[in-house]
């Protein structure tokens, strides 16, 4: 499988929640790092989805919000600490990369946010990504 996205994260499907539509996927992706996927029931049941299968999170960078503080009282569904292992200055954009257990989630926000939040190699970060952003391959 290839994709433009930077993020195709690994894991194991540890649960299913089942809704009117739509179904909360989360999916184990090691270190005790789980990422929350929401996709319809129909997308569910053509994939055959189930609990102990090998499914891969797809998440483009620009869906990745980073904070420098963990948010309380926010809608996102997926808030994992991380650690920043690079930063790429650009003029418009940067690119971070954070490490999250045994994988590397990379996130691309503006230059103007690198520079008021002073993000920097080592610094504890959150990783914020909506659960709709993210698209579930099996």
């Amino acid at each position: 499988m290839k994709t433009s996205a930077r993020n195709e994260l690994k894991g194991s499907i540890s649960e299913i929640k089942k809704g009117q539509i739509n179904s909360e996927v989360v999916l184990s992706i090691g270190g005790g790092v789980v990422i929350k996927s929401v996709i319809t029931n129909e997308s569910v049941d053509e994939m055959e989805l189930s609990v102990g299968d090998t499914a891969y999170a797809i998440i483009k960078a620009p869906f990745v919000m980073v904070a420098k503080d963990k948010p309380t009282n926010i809608s996102t569904r997926n808030i994992i600490e991380t650690k920043v292992t690079e930063v790429k200055n650009g003029l418009v954009n940067s690119e971070l990369k954070l490490a999250m257990g045994d994988q590397t989630l990379t996130a691309v926000i503006t230059e103007d946010a690198v520079e008021d939040l002073s993000f920097s190699v080592g610094d504890t970060v959150y990783a914020l990504i909506k659960a709709n952003f993210i698209i579930l391959a099996k």
